[in-house]
């Protein structure tokens, strides 16, 4: 049996760039607490407490909402780099034009990143926080 450094070698970093692309696609998780209906990507959500998914390439990602292990809404959202890690989970919402609220934004706890909602409707900005 005769050992080819070279082979190893090249074994070897084929391996690391193929756990690279796995880890590079993998889905990130996160909580979302609703204070009150918010629409998200078209959908009507009511208040309680979901849990969200996103995958993606950089920094647009799509979104994925779940309540239990039924996705009930989804949409595409950016990446967001932040100053400082966010001090608790939070959701930023809009008012659209007929006064329903939107999400138009998540924060989580720890994290120096945010998801920002692509095509949400726009208008005055609140918060709610869940803690």
């Amino acid at each position: 049996m005769t050992f080819n450094l070279k082979n190893m070698f090249k074994d070897g970093l084929l391996t690391m760039l193929l756990l690279f692309a796995v880890g590079a696609f993998a889905a990130s998780k996160g909580g979302l607490q609703l204070q009150h209906p918010t629409n998200v990507g078209g959908k009507q959500l009511a208040t309680g407490t979901y849990s969200v998914q996103w995958d993606g390439i950089g920094d647009q990602v799509a979104l994925k909402v779940f309540q239990g292990k039924k996705e009930v809404a989804s949409t595409s959202a950016h990446v967001v780099k932040m100053d400082h890690p966010a001090n608790y989970d939070q959701t930023i919402t809009t008012a659209g034009s007929d006064g329903n609220s939107a999400l138009a934004e998540i924060r989580f706890r720890g994290k120096n990143f945010a998801l920002k909602l692509s095509g949400e409707a726009g208008g005055s900005s609140s918060s709610g926080a869940a803690q």
